[in-house]
């Protein structure tokens, strides 16, 4: 965990004067909360030794490790580096090769850091947590190295030539950083300073500029945010080869102020503060959330606008708009080539790929080839120094597929992912349920072709619905093993909080109008019931994070609808979510539980609060990490050790790694998985 935001998390607990006899779960590493936690893992520990676990788990294991999977890989100064996990390789390898090896069926890989080695050598259970490479030569790089995968990492600098880290390199100790490269012998740090140096949220709130040689007290302050803020950082970008540097400062999750850098000044964005903010070829490029009225004109939310950045800095506002929003669409983002931009959009939750090229002063669209109905995603190979890019392509039923492509070329298919599981006689579908407001919320089925319409499939629908974050098709290999092909039926729903339908879909339901997303899932639930694909003995419901907090509400405002919960890292405490680790950085999303009407809102859905003695809840399994630094394990330690008191059966499993993940390897995720769907399939089938 960050130095100093654990430690404040737990004197705000300590502080806390409300009757709350289950206050000391929230000491993540007391010895009465780890004794408590012990116990309930032992009582969950049966569901490991469950037929159906001890059939999927190895089933899992293979898919985990298969030799066979995709490696992804990002183009490093002239080679193709890779991430690699296996069943040999428990923490990983970073690793490289050619692109002439890289097309064979078996590349030869150059090991630059075993990270099961290194971990032993240390003596620390290291996660790898990616790196930060330096540009524009990417001939160092920043290894960020996560204990028991939390959030927080150790930063060091590596030489890719040397295979080996820097004598006297850059070095952070364990916090939660924001760090860049400004040039080769400089870094932009946001980092545990000491005292008064993180925000409440426990991020960064003061960006330095560190010198190579110097120690890191001696850095230069940049920038600074506010205490109550988010965070603050500062980075640089490279525009075709031009250096921009930026300060952004976050008083909310969906606020930003942007500063560039120029003349020694930090110079604000005149910008409304929930856009974002990229450059392309000395233009400036704005993603509105909301609308905005400026230079004569009004944008809609969801636009992507484009103008002159000098032009834009000397107070013109004669904005063109790259994409235009409609009620069926959403842009899912975009990435820059050297010619123009590549555009992912999403029309009613179906993948559309695009080219936006910029030539001759104006803007040319080019549509990339349909992926038939199947999900795609793109992404610049080499930044704006190239016109390549990757685009994967998949579905529900359908394995992956990576090609290659660039402009003026079509995608080519580099490797293909063998299926793994068996998807004949299967199918997916997309239907529509009518919310309480009356509001059409798509939802996903997959499962059996010939499914028989009498209510008896066991049924497993997922829905997370905030932070507008997309649930797009993709192929789940692990669901498709553990669930489709033992004869379930799959349901994700699309519903309001997400960005399914860009920003308004996710504004629609966001702190005050949270009940709204809790209505379009209980609205696909009831519409599986109401179709006969399912019912309510048949039907279970799963999901994570803010999704957990949605598995959370199921259970306490409509338990008849459903017979089996899975809550994974769940947020549960609504009225101390913002005292809880990174909690106050989501006072944006669900509400500040300090101003008493928001926090009665919040009281209204709080799973915590509003568990009751009398009623009859369907049977739930809680899973989260104990070294989960964004959502704090009490949420979930909490729920179970109320339900308890009340009288109710419930499950628990915490696992000591894993971070916000829930697992930190392959053979944790099995185990995880494991228990999950044995817990499902004892219940619904």
């Amino acid at each position: 965990m960050a130095g100093g935001a654990a430690g404040a998390d737990q004197d705000r607990a300590r502080a806390m004067t409300d009757d709350d006899p289950w206050l000391w779960l929230e000491d993540v590493g007391g010895e009465r909360a780890l004794s408590w936690v012990r116990a309930q893992n032992e009582r969950s520990a049966s569901l490991l030794a469950d037929p159906v676990a001890l059939a999927l788990r190895p089933r899992l294991l293979a898919i985990l490790d298969a030799a066979d999977k995709i490696p992804f890989v990002s183009l490093r100064h002239g080679l193709w580096y890779n991430f690699w996990q296996d069943a040999t390789h428990v923490r990983g390898l970073l690793r490289r090769t050619t692109w002439a090896s890289y097309l064979q069926p078996d590349p030869a890989w150059e090991t630059m850091l075993d990270l099961d080695a290194l971990a032993r050598q240390e003596g620390e259970n290291w996660v790898f947590a990616g790196a930060i490479w330096r540009q524009p030569d990417q001939e160092r790089l920043l290894l960020c190295l996560s204990r028991g995968g939390a959030d927080a990492t150790v930063v060091r600098e590596f030489d890719p030539h040397r295979k080996a880290f820097v004598a006297d390199g850059f070095a952070l100790p364990e916090a939660k950083h924001a760090v860049a490269w400004k040039d080769d012998d400089t870094l932009y740090v946001g980092t545990d300073f000491g005292p008064g140096s993180m925000t409440t949220s426990g991020y960064a709130r003061i960006a330095k500029a560190w010198r190579r040689g110097t120690p890191l007290a001696a850095a230069t302050t940049l920038f600074e945010g506010q205490p109550t803020d988010v965070s603050a950082s500062v980075s640089r970008d490279l525009d075709h080869g031009q250096p921009y540097d930026w300060a952004v400062r976050h008083p909310t999750f969906f606020t930003t102020e942007v500063f560039l850098r120029q003349d020694g000044e930090w110079r604000r964005l005149d910008v409304p503060e929930d856009v974002g903010i990229d450059t392309f070829a000395g233009q400036l490029l704005v993603t509105l959330r909301t609308p905005w009225t400026t230079g004569g004109r009004t944008w809609p939310a969801g636009a992507l606008l484009a103008i002159d950045l000098g032009a834009f800095l000397r107070g013109d506002r004669t904005f063109t708009m790259l994409w235009e929003p409609a009620p069926d669409r959403a842009l899912l983002g975009h990435s820059s080539l050297r010619s123009g931009l590549l555009l992912n959009e999403l029309i009613h939750v179906q993948n559309k790929l695009s080219l936006l090229l910029w030539h001759g002063g104006t803007w040319h669209r080019q549509e990339l080839p349909d992926a038939g109905g199947l999900q795609q995603s793109a992404w610049a190979i080499d930044g704006d120094r190239s016109d390549e890019f990757f685009v994967l392509t998949s579905g529900h039923l359908a394995p992956s597929t990576l090609s290659r492509g660039a402009v003026g070329t079509p995608p080519a298919i580099v490797r293909r992912a063998p299926a793994r599981f068996d998807a004949d006689g299967l199918t997916t579908t997309q239907h529509f349920a009518t919310s309480r407001d009356g509001t059409r919320v798509p939802y996903f089925q997959i499962g059996p072709r010939e499914l028989p319409l009498d209510g008896s499939s066991p049924t497993l629908l997922c829905g997370y619905g905030g932070f507008e974050v997309s649930l797009t098709p993709g192929y789940d290999a692990l669901t498709g093993a553990c669930w489709l092909e033992r004869g379930g039926v799959r349901v994700v729903a699309n519903i309001r909080g997400g960005g399914e339908y860009g920003p308004q879909w996710h504004e629609s339901a966001r702190k005050a109008n949270r009940q709204l997303a809790f209505d379009d899932f209980i609205a696909v639930a009831e519409d599986l019931i109401a179709r006969r694909v399912t019912s309510p003995r048949h039907l279970g419901i799963t999901g994570a994070s803010n999704g957990g907090l949605l598995m959370g509400v199921m259970l306490t405002q409509r338990p008849d609808l459903f017979s089996a919960i899975v809550a994974a890292v769940p947020l549960a405490d609504m009225l101390r979510y913002h005292r809880l680790l990174a909690g106050a950085s989501w006072i944006d999303e669900y509400g500040d539980p300090e101003v008493p009407a928001e926090r009665e809102i919040l009281r209204g859905y709080s799973p915590y609060h509003n568990l009751h003695a009398d009623r009859r809840y369907p049977p739930v399994l809680f899973t989260t990490s104990t070294r989960d630094d964004r959502v704090h394990p009490a949420h979930a330690r909490k729920m179970v050790a109320r339900l308890q008191e009340l009288g109710h059966e419930v499950l628990y499993y915490e696992n000591i790694e894993g971070g916000h993940g829930g697992a930190a390897d392959h053979a944790q995720t099995a185990d995880l998985l494991a228990r999950q769907y044995a817990f499902l399939w004892r219940h619904l089938r």
